[in-house]
């Protein structure tokens, strides 16, 4: 009797690992950094209402890292479309640095969309993800 409940349930994880969503990895390299000081702040959202600062979005991924290693990974995301905001702040104050609503610091945007005035739309800066190798290129710009 013990057998036959084995088998079920050996079968039964192979059907549930089988149904599993598939899920992708996307590294994202920031590239036109105009100095190792402070941190690389990034933002990876699904929610077009949420770009480019991520607020009220549950689901938005964020990742930080020293602004002498410019490479950003991010695994087991669920395909889909998506879009990503990146600051350099330079001197680690958590927040991006403007004089007279002008960005002090770096900033740049998947897909690096043209910037007038004000962020882009999700739309411009909107990439695809699927299957494990995604790439994404994010060019630094400097206002002063």
């Amino acid at each position: 009797m013990r057998k036959p409940l084995a088998v079920l349930a050996t079968t039964g994880a192979f059907l549930l690992l089988g149904a599993a969503t598939p899920v992708g990895r996307l590294d994202v390299a920031v590239a036109g950094l105009r100095s190792a000081n402070g941190v690389i702040r990034l933002c990876l959202t699904a929610s077009p209402k949420a770009f480019p600062a991520c607020h009220n979005d549950a689901l938005a991924v964020r990742r930080n890292a020293p602004a002498g290693s410019p490479l950003l990974a991010f695994d087991g995301l669920p395909p889909g479309d998506y879009a990503a905001a990146v600051m350099h702040d330079e001197n680690g104050n958590k927040r991006l640095d403007t004089f007279a609503g002008i960005p002090r610091e770096g900033f740049g945007f998947s897909r690096n969309p043209v910037v007038r005035f004000g962020p882009p739309r999700f739309s411009a800066a909107r990439f695809t993800v699927v299957g494990a190798a995604n790439r994404q290129q994010v060019r630094m710009r400097y206002m002063f």
